[in-house]
């Protein structure tokens, strides 16, 4: 099931991305709505029905004891991308909420990591559904591969 005009969220980055600096200020939005994102500084580079790009840059404050990007900070880099991809894609009648994610360090993550959410539209169906997240460093590299299983249920009637 596809989504025929965009919902409020995927409608909000088209008017806000026009503007200069538009992709920091529709990530500065969602940060204020969950406000532990803004704890790795997250820029939302791409958005789309389904699938949704944050970039986590590398700089002290995320920063492990080897100097590396921690692997919490990736891990919130993925969750925005999973959370700002489902408000963007779920079908009007379902709603969404985190049951769990399981990842694995695949590598070291020496640069700034690009962390990746993608469904298929075919997935957004009421029970468990699991979403792919990839963090990849600058060389295109997966230094983070993991999923976060969400509860996909129908809207309450009103």
């Amino acid at each position: 099931m596809t989504n025929d005009k965009p919902n409020h969220v995927l409608a909000l980055y088209h008017k806000v991305t026009k503007y200069p600096f538009g992709n920091k200020i529709f990530s500065i939005m969602v940060s204020r709505m969950a406000p532990y994102f803004a704890t790795v500084r997250p820029l939302v580079t791409a958005l789309r029905v389904n699938h949704c790009a944050v970039l986590v840059k590398k700089r002290r404050a995320v920063h492990n004891h080897i100097k590396t990007v921690h692997v919490i900070a990736i891990c919130n880099g993925l969750e925005m991308a999973m959370g700002v991809m489902a408000e963007a894609s779920i079908p009007k009648h379902l709603r969404w909420i985190p049951k769990g994610m399981s990842v694995d360090y695949t590598a070291k993550a020496g640069s700034d990591i690009l962390c990746v959410a993608e469904v298929t539209p075919e997935q957004w169906q009421v029970g468990d559904m699991l979403v792919p997240v990839n963090a990849y460093d600058t060389d295109g590299n997966v230094v983070v591969r993991g999923t976060i299983k969400l509860w996909i249920s129908e809207k309450p009637a009103k």
